[in-house]
């Protein structure tokens, strides 16, 4: 299953000029860690320090804003972001206005959240 990039008018929300967002079609299939120690690969986060210690909430919101704003693969989504714990944190991200828009349009609870 391919991950979709909601659109308005047919226009896709963009994480970066060029770059739609991409998001999963269901919160339920977002299956990543909800601890330990989870280290990004270079196509998502190209500093050496790629390691993030999900027992560490200011790391985990990190994390979770890099995988979002950089995947172009919801595979990525499915095996790094915790579809639970995405609800719980999601006020707390900081992320490009698209990408945001993206997943409130596809998830509504998020906009609750």
């Amino acid at each position: 299953m391919q991950g979709v990039s909601p659109t308005v008018s047919g226009v896709a929300f963009l994480a970066r000029p060029g770059r739609p967002a991409v998001v999963t079609r269901t919160l339920v299939e977002l299956a990543g860690p909800t601890r330990g120690i989870v280290e990004l690969p270079v196509r998502l986060m190209w500093n050496a320090e790629r390691t993030f210690d999900l027992g560490d909430p200011d790391q985990l919101l990190w994390l979770y804003e890099n995988v979002l704003r950089e995947t172009t693969r919801a595979e990525d989504l499915r095996s790094l972001i915790n579809g639970r714990t995405l609800r719980r944190v999601w006020r707390l991200l900081n992320l490009p206005r698209g990408v945001r828009q993206a997943w409130e349009s596809r998830h509504h609870p998020l906009r609750t959240a």
